[in-house]
């Protein structure tokens, strides 16, 4: 729309008119363009009286054209309070223009742009998507620190919205915010985290963005989405591909081996190489490479986008292939590159800059569409030199004669920079190419009768550099060049004449001197190059003609001595004393023969682009043949592939395939047998083995078994089958084992053995496929028991009517798959515990915090049996330590030295074959870091363990103890962490006290969150034993069924903590913490919520 149809639209004409009338008595241009400016000013002035009138389409007019300014460039920030008015409008089409208007502006004006805050906080409640995202790239957009907390708060409500969109909006944002406030890295980190798990393809593409800037370093977050990423990326919009492309290529040179085999060299005929090469496998013992099939993945599901109408899409899969491919393989980029080469001129240099570096190591890919570089009148000059460059690169003893022929038609340009570049090219060619060689310089000799200047220039300095390959045969040429040398007048020209004339000297014995003889006239007149190889030329006839130039020599060394350039001066001085022996002279003149007249090696010609594949193709950094900042390297190849059983929870256990085939659903019959004798066995030691338990488990692990069906859905039917046919093999192999077992063994022994079979064939590949598989579907069913509905998969059937028998045995069977890790002494817990009500426990627990603090956490133990060991941190690595390795846990017993310390088990291991002596701690880091000591190990003798107590102040802060481990030799500097949790100790109180203390701990005291509960955290046990994972507090036993209270003191204060939990109709709760250590609290409610939302 242009500015004069928007300004005579409704609303306008009055202005319009005034515009007109004032612009009329001008009559020169600079009137009229004071009008033109009068017309803008009084636009304004009319735009703001729209905005500020009643009627809504005169404000949506007037936001058209606001916004309409923006578009060509226009400064509207002088409307920001005007239009800032509108931002509570109940017209949704005016709202969405005043936040495009408020994105643009905010930062400018941040200060009005606060006063809005309340507003945008009630829009991302809004019904309308686009409203919720609008208000949250607004609220990103005002960068003021003191938002940080609201805008965090908006990014986490954002990012579990239902629609993508908003999604897509809040991964944005965490890049402002982060660019904003670097030390909320760790919270966004987990809203990166959960928004890789996002199935939408509008959220992929911004979410690995906002993963590139915030952390780009933790591959680990990628593991478990790889698949998902590969399958989905065909369609996810065109720059999201380019930047899950750009990571993929990133984290698959770190998970996969070379496809580049050993003995593998870049072959310009690919195919005859790798035939001969398949020949000669047969005759030995076939070891053939085997691609693994994520890496497989990676390339089939990109190979698609080379058809892509971005060009950058196939730049990106270009380059994946290129660094990723087998060398065979690689080939396939060609067609779609050169397609590219009919884009703009911006567009072909970059492709352009990229098929040069590919084009030095692999000709062969490039041959077949070498008439698509040849270069064209119409192109800009950048583009000329690059395809010379690849047309040089591409030259050999087959097409040299077709290239030569180019060139001699390019040096005849009237584009005197490419010319130039063109002699540049066929010197390199008459390097490279031997056969050629007399063919050039004959042609570049020709050149040196050109009526231009600088072709005839740039000749003789390419001349000089072919001559020094072969210069007894071409005396004559340098004659030649010598003759010319009056009438060029570039210097560095007149420069490599000079520098022939004296490293070939003794070849032109009577020219050389008259050359000399011509430039000391000019010699004050002469450019600094010149005048250094006049020196130099000097200098050797000096050394081999003294007779005739010895007057001449000390005549140039005179103009030299008080030459301006302080270069020439001390060239002079040096070349002086070096040949003009006196008696000051030392014993270096001897040498002057040797040192001026030394042969040169030849120099080599190489191509520019030559060292640029030290950079990853496609980007800025390889452009510019520079590090640019934010460039990431690639890495090499790693020698062993790492554990490839990470990616496998995205293709998990397809469920809903495995049903209903007719051999599985045999299977699950003979599951049934096992377990159904299993339950016979286990009625006789008391069949009533935790049920909330049970319940708990169960729903967990039908949770996992729906996302686990949903995502494989994503993924490709053949892998699919694959993983299922896998699957089936490994459930019938469990099941053999599991029937001898049952032979052998009785009772509860007998099940923990079989878990441990399970455990086994868990680590094992796919072995946990099937067993998680039919476990979930059996478990998913005990929930729907309860229900008489089906809440698990729908898809799945079968398994539901299997549901009575097997809900207390996979019980049993969850408890001991702990126990199998413990000692033999942690049976004792389960069977006392299990037959308690979950309401009867937590009011157990509260009479069990009233003994001594020191029993409190075996209280804790004893009641969350299913709690397993204390979770046990690596301090130092056995390699690291020279043979002592560390490891260290929380006992959460009260520290034994002082009150204010946190209690600290270290584990120190001599993992060497010597002794180790005088092992204690030594310097600390801050200085001020209070902590009590072990005492000094003397020996530890080599493959012995010892178990020593430290206590360390953390002054309620998760800020790392840094400290010195040494021994009598060395010194390695650890760490320790703790968490929030760890910094707690339980505390004793009435539910009375507790609602007293949380009344007082109010407003800013107080934080809260909403959880998405899993299903097994629901009961009251459940919720216990994950809080009480998490921190160390004391249950307070409640009233209320659906509200869970915990209460504890900070260690080092002794500050209060107050936990309460009160569950909602859905499965969500409402969290909230109330402490006067807000850091704490924010913290400890992140680890909270995740404790709580994973089964």
């Amino acid at each position: 729309m242009s500015s004069g149809s928007l300004y005579n639209d409704q609303g306008g004409a009055e202005a319009a008119v005034e515009a007109g009338q004032e612009s009329t008595p001008t009559t020169s241009s600079t009137g009229a363009t004071f009008g033109l400016f009068s017309a803008d000013f009084k636009k304004n002035e009319d735009l703001k009286e729209m905005l500020e009138s009643n009627k809504e389409s005169l404000k949506l007019e007037a936001m058209k054209r606001i916004v309409g300014l923006i578009a060509k460039g226009k400064n509207a920030s002088d409307l920001f309070p005007a239009v800032v008015k509108n931002v509570a409008s109940k017209n949704i089409e005016l709202k969405k223009l005043v936040y495009v208007y408020l994105v643009r502006y905010a930062e400018e004006q941040q200060d009005l742009a606060l006063l809005s805050i309340s507003t945008f906080q009630r829009a991302l409640k809004d019904p309308n998507q686009f409203i919720r995202a609008s208000a949250l790239r607004v609220l990103s957009s005002v960068r003021v620190p003191i938002i940080v907390p609201i805008m965090m708060l908006a990014i986490k409500e954002a990012a579990s919205d239902l629609s993508p969109y908003v999604r897509k909006t809040a991964a944005h944002a965490i890049q402002k915010l982060y660019s904003l406030d670097a030390d909320q890295k760790e919270q966004l980190i987990e809203v990166i985290e959960k928004l890789l798990k996002d199935k939408s393809t509008l959220v992929a593409g911004s979410v690995v963005m906002a993963f590139e800037e915030v952390c780009p370093d933790r591959i680990d977050l990628i593991h478990k989405n790889y698949r998902k990423l590969c399958n989905l990326l065909v369609d996810v919009e065109e720059w999201g591909q380019v930047v899950i492309i750009s990571m993929l290529t990133r984290y698959a040179r770190t998970q996969f081996t070379s496809p580049w085999k050993e003995g593998t060299v870049f072959d310009e005929n690919d195919k005859a190489f790798y035939d001969s090469d398949s020949e000669e496998k047969k005759d030995q013992t076939q070891q053939p490479y085997v691609m693994d099939p994520d890496h497989r993945l990676l390339l089939r599901n990109t190979k698609p986008l080379l058809q892509s109408r971005n060009t950058a899409v196939v730049m990106c899969v270009a380059q994946l292939y290129w660094h990723l491919a087998p060398k065979h393989e690689v080939s396939i980029v060609t067609k779609s590159l050169v397609r590219l080469l009919r884009s703009h001129r911006e567009v072909q240099y970059i492709v352009l800059q990229n098929v040069a570096t590919m084009s030095i190591q692999r000709k062969g890919m490039f041959e077949p569409f070498m008439k698509s570089f040849y270069v064209r009148s119409t192109d800009a000059t950048h583009i000329k030199t690059l395809k010379l460059e690849i047309l040089t690169n591409l030259a050999n003893e087959a097409n040299i004669s077709t290239i030569l022929r180019e060139f001699q038609t390019y040096v005849k340009s009237q584009d005197k920079a490419f010319a130039a570049a063109t002699i540049q090219a066929i010197g390199r060619c008459a390097t490279n190419i031997s056969e050629v060689t007399d063919t050039c310089l004959n042609g570049l000799v020709l050149l040196l009768s050109n009526r231009d200047e600088t072709v005839v220039a740039e000749s003789v300095v390419v001349i000089k550099k072919l001559l020094q390959t072969q210069p007894t045969q071409h005396s004559e040429i340098i004659k030649h060049m010598a003759k010319l040398f009056d009438n060029i007048t570039v210097p560095m020209a007149r420069a490599s004449i000079l520098w022939m004339m004296g490293e070939y000297c003794e070849r032109v014995p009577k020219i050389a001197p008259d050359v000399l003889r011509k430039v000391a006239k000019t010699f004050t007149a002469e450019e600094d190059i010149v005048k250094l190889q006049t020196v130099n030329l000097a200098a050797k006839l000096y050394l081999t003609n003294s007779k005739q130039t010895k007057l001449l020599t000390q005549y140039i060394l005179n103009l030299g001595k008080y030459d301006p350039n302080y270069d020439i001066r001390d060239r002079t001085r040096f070349i002086r004393q070096l040949i003009v022996p006196h008696e000051k002279s030392g014993a270096l003149s001897k040498y002057a023969r040797r040192i001026l007249l030394a042969s040169k090696p030849a120099p080599v010609l190489e191509s520019a682009f030559k060292d640029r594949d030290r950079f990853q193709l496609g980007t800025l950094s390889h452009s510019l043949n520079a590090k640019a900042a934010g460039y990431q390297e690639l890495s090499d190849w790693p020698a062993v592939a790492p554990d490839a059983s990470v990616r496998n929870v995205e293709v998990i256990e397809p469920v809903k395939e495995w049903v209903p085939i007719a051999g599985k659903a045999k299977q699950q019959k003979s599951d049934d047998k096992f377990y159904s004798d299993d339950e016979d066995e286990k009625e006789e030691e008391g069949s009533d083995s935790s049920g909330s338990e049970a319940s708990g488990s169960s729903s967990s692990s039908s949770s996992s078994s729906e996302e686990s069906g949903s995502e494989s859905e994503e993924e490709s039917s053949e892998e699919s089958e694959k993983t299922s046919t896998d699957s089936g093999k490994s459930c019938s192999e469990s099941e053999s084992e599991q029937k001898k077992k049952k032979k052998t063994k009785r009772a509860a022994l007998k099940t923990s053995e079989h878990t441990a079979a399970d455990s086994d064939s868990d680590e094992n590949g796919n072995g946990p496929m099937d067993q998680s598989g039919s476990s979930s579907s059996l478990e998913s069913s005990s929930d729907s028991e309860t229900d008489s509905e089906d809440d698990s998969d729908s898809d799945s059937p079968p398994p539901q009517k299997k549901t009575p028998a097997k809900t207390k045995p996979k019980a049993a069977v969850k408890s001991k798959k702990e126990v199998s890790l413990l000692d033999l002494d942690d049976f004792s817990p389960a069977p006392t515990n299990t037959p308690q009500s979950s309401v009867f426990s937590s009011s157990l627990l509260s009479d069990l915090e009233g003994l001594s603090l020191s029993n409190v956490s075996s209280t804790m133990q004893v009641t969350t049996p299913s709690f397993g060991p204390v979770k046990t941190y690596e301090l130092l690595h056995h390699m690291t330590g020279k043979g002592l390795s560390a490891k260290y846990h929380f006992p959460r017993q009260p520290c034994l030295y002082q009150p204010s310390m946190v209690s600290v088990q270290v584990i120190l291991t001599n993992s060497s074959d010597h002794t180790l002596e005088e092992i204690h701690v030594g310097d600390r880091s801050p200085a001020s870091l209070n902590i009590h000591c072990f005492n000094t190990i003397e020996r530890l003798e080599p493959q012995a363990s010892v178990t020593v107590s430290m206590g360390i102040d953390f002054s309620d802060s998760t800020q790392a103890a840094n400290f010195q481990l040494c021994t009598k030799e060395d010194q390695f500097s650890v760490s320790i962490q703790p968490a929030v949790g760890e910094l707690l100790m339980p505390s004793s109180m009435t539910e009375q006290d507790f609602c007293t203390e949380q009344k007082k701990l109010q407003g800013m005291n107080e934080t809260s969150a909403t959880v998405a509960m899993a299903t097994a955290n629901t009961s009251s046990q459940a919720i216990s034993k994950q809080v009480l994972s998490v921190a160390n507090v004391g249950v307070v036993s409640s009233g209320q069924s659906n509200v869970g209270r915990f209460a504890g003191r900070t260690v080092s204060s002794g500050a209060v903590v107050l936990v309460s939990l009160e569950l909602q109709e859905t499965s969500s709760a409402l969290l909230t913490i109330n402490t006067e250590k807000s850091v704490m609290a924010s913290m400890l409610l992140r680890d909270l919520k995740q404790a709580l939302a994973q089964a």
